[in-house]
């Protein structure tokens, strides 16, 4: 085996980085985890994500977590339901029976961040995650790399792969292709207990989800498992603003205002998201790799997940993730490769083509939630993929 004996580094305990982890210790490899949280708990998880058959299901499956994933997934947390700036329903699942069958070709079943982080954790050795592990540099030694981190500590690995994120800093010692920022920001939140702080709106979304669509901005509210409602809003934005808005919105009331001149022609509906102060609000501007990078392989580096493709949310970021988990592992441990570089190579090259794709309809789909007809469109989308699953 190409690593055997071998140490291997994974910088980023997201769950592209932690998916990888997993299916490398199956084969009985030396991996870290190098995590700049200071645990598990050290940062709030955002909003539920849909897991894909052909990707997020499928690493999991092959990792040997879908009995674990079934006793964590939230049946129901699927259904849509789509509504207009007055919160008025255009159309909606929350009658449908929930997701029970994760063997279809199209199951998307929801689960939230924190618990799909804490089985993935949970399926790792004890030892395996390195906390409060923040990168800091690399340098070469050898055939492998120093690893350096901003709390003073320092490792060594024949491997290193980035799996930090968009804003990723272990990605310039691969290429120095830069981000392009979309055009569009989210303005991200959660409200805590919201059966109580935003009762009208949780009963809206029902234990799933609300898209709601008009004149070229959208609100998406996302129901969690242990009672809070994560949302977050989405408009056409300089990035010069973007970075403004996420040093000066220092609370509640801030945002509170911002949203009431951004949403004006939206109803009080949706001020109930700021009626508690059992809350928490982020600025995130989107940014974007280019769908035509490529770099040179190297021998012993290279990336997953958003570190290597990032792209607007649009529902695929983590099952690309996990599924470049997948594809490398395969590539470095079942493909027969003769040498690491050659099975790095394999991996970029196809994950390279694969993500160019996503990215294209990642930012087809950003264009279109935010053109002035974009509640049409959305419904338009929902309608077909509903009709392609009864046909």
């Amino acid at each position: 085996m190409l690593l055997q004996n071998k140490q291997i580094a994974i910088v980023g305990g997201g769950p592209g980085g932690l998916t990888l982890a997993r299916l490398l210790q199956v084969k009985g490899l030396s991996v870290k985890v190098y995590e700049r949280d200071n645990n598990k708990s050290g940062r709030q998880q955002g909003a539920t994500l849909d897991l894909h058959y052909e990707s997020g299901l499928k690493a999991l499956n092959i990792a040997g977590l879908m009995q674990a994933f079934k006793q964590s997934y939230r049946p129901g947390a699927e259904r849509m339901t789509i509504v207009d700036n007055n919160a008025t329903i255009h159309y909606t699942e929350r009658d449908e029976l929930p997701l029970q069958d994760l063997d279809s070709e199209y199951a998307r079943p929801e689960i939230d961040r924190g618990p799909l982080r804490d089985l993935l954790i949970a399926s790792l050795h004890d030892d395996t995650i390195v906390w409060g592990s923040k990168f800091s540099s690399l340098q070469q030694n050898g055939n492998g790399w120093n690893l350096f981190f901003e709390n003073g500590t320092t490792a060594y690995a024949d491997l290193v792969i980035a799996a930090d994120g968009s804003n990723s800093q272990v990605r310039k010692y691969v290429t120095d292709i830069q981000r392009v920022y979309s055009g569009f920001t989210i303005v991200e939140g959660n409200v805590y207990n919201a059966a109580t702080n935003a009762p009208q709106l949780w009963q809206l979304t029902n234990g799933g989800k609300v898209f709601a669509l008009w004149n070229g901005k959208t609100v998406f509210l996302s129901a969690k498992g242990e009672g809070s409602l994560s949302f977050y809003t989405s408009t056409r934005e300089t990035e010069d603003w973007a970075k403004t808005a996420a040093s000066s919105f220092a609370d509640k009331a801030q945002v509170h205002a911002w949203f009431k001149e951004r949403f004006a022609d939206w109803s009080y509906d949706w001020h109930e998201i700021f009626a508690s102060n059992a809350s928490y609000f982020v600025v995130r501007p989107q940014y974007y790799f280019p769908a035509n990078q490529y770099w040179q392989t190297l021998p012993n580096l290279t990336m997953i997940g958003d570190a290597a493709h990032a792209t607007p949310p649009v529902g695929e970021g983590v099952n690309q993730a996990m599924l470049d988990a997948l594809e490398l592992y395969e590539a470095l441990c079942i493909a027969g490769h003769d040498t690491v570089e050659a099975a790095i190579a394999n991996y970029e090259q196809g994950m390279l083509s694969r993500t160019a794709i996503a990215t294209t309809d990642a930012l087809d789909m950003v264009a279109t939630m935010q053109s002035a007809n974009n509640l049409q469109s959305m419904l338009h989308f929902f309608n077909g993929a509903k009709e392609a699953k009864t046909n």
